[in-house]
Order: structure tokens, then C-alpha cells, then sequence
């Protein structure tokens, strides 16, 4: 959190070292511990969004932010928590200088923390130069459109929800679904064709065992030097798990925007964000809103999401893959329903498609990519790849009307129309979807295995396809 550690640090002209930090001021009353937050009364010329540095009487230093300056009151909030904190002989000196983050490529291939100390046995993480931790998010007038894919190697996202570059695509899940193993996949596998690349992959409240798992799955990547991993753990301060996107953001940021890299952000479990943010509003005593979350939920989300995108006259991007779980599998519940208010799309997993034993459960009807056409078609990805997707989705509807009219009158009442899409149906599942966690396909291959999925329907039925298209692909007529 300090340049001691590596991981944080304060502003270029700030204070630097162990002396200089006491130089300022020292608050020696703290009226109040709550939570993560300390109070301390009468500080004068204290901002918001300061570093401050926190010295016990036993000689540990911790460190934390300013959230509030109400009524000659200093509200702190205490990154290492505020466990074992004495009221008598505890110091407080605040920088005049808001948390700060060192940027630069020796990020890369380096494993941390939530707060970007190192988990990897290597040196602290140093940069060149630092950026705040807050940031700010892109400003429209600078903004360029969205385009060109960012291929994942995952079938079911790659041929129907395609994401492009500088776009916010979340992935809604539900407990017991295999979220965190679908974000790992994408990580590990992502690419951006043959210009730079890398990846940045901010785990918020994971367990030992599945932080485990991530860096297993991701080791390949970051031994080739293309990745930033944080995981921020369960057990580790709640503060934590708030600071761990933003720093991420600021990191990927500078590799994109300075460095001239392709960044792809994946940034998961929100949800567990989210309730860290509803644990402080709760101790710092705000009026909750909607299930208790507090009233600018909405706002804090869109200052994380909105920091992605392309800038005109840069040659980077920043593009965004949060991973959420949805509370009872309620789309409704404000985490993902306003996260749906601010990205450009979502993939949603299906506990029906998890039961039947498909990976990843991706309900393509149920997904959309609002930017796909900016990032697919001639130039970008395949020349059929529009005309495929629309014409499997197509299909896919049709299929659900079938199952359901089978329901009611059985299946042997159905057309033998009805009966072929139950088919493609299943062999969309079956050949096109269902791939392996570590399995990697190309766009090529993947655009194939759908066209062999629209094989099983009568020529008639491919109403979306132009005839030229069929014939290219489906030698046999039926």
C-alpha cells in the first residue's frame, strides 16, 4: 500500500518516505471505531479521497482513506481494518494527496493482492510513474465507437454475443453456476488477433480454493507476460475488495491508453462489491435504498464501468467483462439490474443448460452483445458470421416454441418441422456450444460447428441465409 510495499503509493511531490509521511501533522485522537471506519475529531485542512497513514502505539502502521469531513470530524477508512486498534496512542497524519497507484508494464505477469501487494514472492510492483487509484471515467467527446472483435475462444460467446473491443459486457450467473471458471477460460484464452494484448483479471472475494483455481488456469498467461492477476480473497478487509477494481482499472488503463495495448478487464464477483460498498454505507450510518444498498449504487457502479472504451488518437482499448452473481437468480435485484442500465449487453448462464450437463451454460436467447455488429462481419470476423448468428437465434426461438408445443400434445403430434428443430437443437448443444473448460477454438472452427447445426434443418427453413451462403456451405440438399 505504501512505497514500502510496492503496491500504493502517494502523488509525484508528496510524501515519500517513512519522515517525510510525519512531517505533516499527527491526529492523536480517535474518537470512534466502527467497523472499517475510525473517527478522528477536530482535523482541519483534510480532504476527501486522502491517503492517510495510521501508526499504533505498538509501532504497526497501517494505512486508509478519507470518505467524509463532516463537522470538524474526519471519517477514515482503514484498508487492514481496524481490529486490534487502541483509542489511546494511535497517530493519524493525512498526505494532502489522494490514494495513488505506480502504472507501467512491470505490472505484467505479476500476481497481487487486492491491493497490489505481491503474491508471487517477487519484488514490490514499482512503475515509472502513477496514476489515482479514483480515476475518471472517459470523457464521451474523446470517445471512439467501439469495433473490432475480441475473440475468447469460447464458441457460444464468440459465434452469437461477439465482444468488441472498448465494450462493457457482464456475465450474469447465479450461485452454484460456473461463473468464475467461464471469466478464467476467457482470460486465459482472449486474444485481439495480431496486435498487443493483455489481460487484467480483478477477483473480488474468492475463497483459498478458488483463487487457487484461477491461478492455475491463468498460469500459462502469466508466464508469457500478458497478464495482471489481483485477488482480493474473502478473508481479507472489506476495504479491500472496494479498492481492488479501481486499481485494476488505473493499471489497465495505462497499458492501454500509454502503452498501446488491447486490455481486456475481467472483474468478478460484483455482487461481492457491491455488498462490501452496502457493509460501509451501513457504518457510516447512510439511508439505505433499495435492499439496503446505498442510493448511489448506480453512480459508483458507472464510475467503474465507464472507465473503458477507445480514445480517439490512442491506439489502445480498454474493454470490460464484469462477472456477476444475481441473489435468488433475480435479474430484477439492483446489482444486476443496473448494471444492465449501464453496459452494452449481457451473457446470462443457465442453471437448465448447467443441469444438463453443458459447458459453458450460455442461453443465447437469453444474452445479447448490443455492439456485436460493430465488431463481426466482412473485414472484421467471417463474411457469414451475422447472417449465421441471426439465422442459429432464429432457430433457437422456433426450438423453445417446439419443446413447449411437445409438452402439450406430445411429442408425436408434432410436425415433422417441429421434430427437426428439436434436433438442431440438440446438436447446437452438442456440437456447437459444449466445449471443454481449457478448450480453445478458433472463429473459423467455431462458424463451421454452427453452420453443422444448421445442417440438420430443412433448406427452406434457412430463411436468413442467402443462397449463395447455403450453397457455399451445405454441399448436400435436402
Amino acid at each position: 500500500m505504501t512505497r514500502r510495499s510496492g503496491a500504493v503509493e502517494h502523488a509525484p511531490g508528496g510524501p515519500r518516505n517513512h519522515r517525510d509521511r510525519w512531517a505533516r501533522p499527527a491526529y492523536t485522537r480517535v474518537s470512534r471505531l466502527q467497523g472499517p471506519l475510525l473517527v478522528v475529531p477536530d482535523a482541519e485542512e483534510v480532504g476527501w479521497d486522502e491517503f492517510a497513514d495510521i501508526r499504533l502505539a505498538s509501532g504497526e502502521e497501517r494505512h486508509g482513506l478519507v470518505l467524509d469531513t463532516a463537522r470538524d470530524r474526519v471519517l477514515v477508512q482503514v484498508l487492514e481494518g481496524t481490529a486490534g486498534i487502541p483509542f489511546e496512542g494511535t497517530r493519524v497524519a493525512f498526505s494532502g494527496t489522494p490514494l495513488r497507484v505506480p502504472v507501467g508494464t512491470a505490472w505484467l505477469g505479476r500476481v497481487c493482492d487486492g491491493l497490489g501487494n505481491p503474491l508471487d514472492g517477487g519484488p514490490p510492483v514499482l512503475g515509472g510513474t502513477d496514476a489515482p487509484a479514483a480515476g475518471v471515467p472517459l470523457n464521451p467527446v474523446h470517445r471512439e465507437p467501439p469495433s473490432d472483435p475480441i475473440l475468447t475462444g469460447v464458441s457460444a460467446i464468440d459465434a452469437l454475443t461477439t465482444l468488441a473491443r472498448g465494450q462493457k459486457l457482464p456475465i450474469f450467473s447465479r450461485a452454484g453456476l460456473p461463473h468464475l471458471e467461464l471469466a478464467a477460460q476467457i482470460a486465459a484464452q482472449a486474444s485481439a488477433g495480431d496486435e498487443p494484448f493483455c489481460v487484467v483479471f480483478a477477483a473480488m472475494g474468492l475463497t483459498h480454493a478458488d483463487a487457487a483455481a484461477v491461478r492455475d488456469t491463468l498460469e500459462d498467461r502469466s508466464a508469457a507476460g500478458d497478464l495482471v492477476l489481483l485477488l482480493n480473497l474473502a478473508d481479507a478487509p472489506v476495504i479491500e475488495r472496494i479498492l481492488t477494481p479501481r486499481i485494476a482499472l488505473t493499471v489497465a488503463e495505462h497499458l492501454a491508453f500509454e502503452e498501446g495495448r488491447h486490455v481486456l478487464v475481467v472483474m468478478g464477483d460484483m455482487t461481492a462489491y457491491c455488498e462490501a460498498l452496502r457493509e460501509v454505507s451501513a457504518a457510516r450510518g447512510e439511508i439505505p435504498a433499495r435492499r439496503a444498498y446505498p442510493g448511489y449504487l448506480y453512480s459508483d457502479l458507472a464510475s467503474l464501468y465507464e472507465r473503458c472504451g477507445r480514445v480517439r488518437g490512442r491506439p489502445g482499448s480498454v474493454t470490460l467483462v464484469p462477472v456477476l452473481t444475481m441473489p435468488g437468480g433475480d435479474i430484477t435485484h439492483p446489482v444486476p439490474d443496473l448494471t444492465g442500465y449501464i453496459t452494452e449487453g449481457q451473457i446470462v448462464l443457465s442453471e437448465d443448460l448447467h443441469s444438463a450437463g453443458v459447458y459453458p451454460p450460455v442461453d443465447a436467447l437469453e444474452s445479447l452483445s448490443r455492439l456485436m455488429r460493430k465488431a463481426a462481419g466482412p473485414t472484421r470476423t467471417r463474411e457469414d458470421h451475422l447472417d449465421v448468428s441471426a439465422q442459429v437465434l432464429a432457430a433457437l426461438s422456433r426450438a423453445r416454441r417446439a419443446h413447449e408445443l411437445g409438452e402439450l400434445v406430445g411429442p408425436g403430434a408434432l410436425s415433422e418441422t417441429d421434430r427437426s428443430y428439436l434436433e438442431f437443437e440438440r446438436v447446437y448443444r452438442e456440437v456447437l456450444v459444449s466445449q471443454g473448460a481449457a478448450e480453445r477454438r478458433r472463429l473459423e472452427e467455431t462458424l463451421d460447428r454452427a453452420w453443422r447445426a444448421l445442417a440438420v434443418l430443412p433448406r427452406r427453413e434457412l430463411t436468413m441465409l442467402s443462397r449463395a451462403l447455403i450453397d457455399a456451405h451445405l454441399m448436400e440438399d435436402r
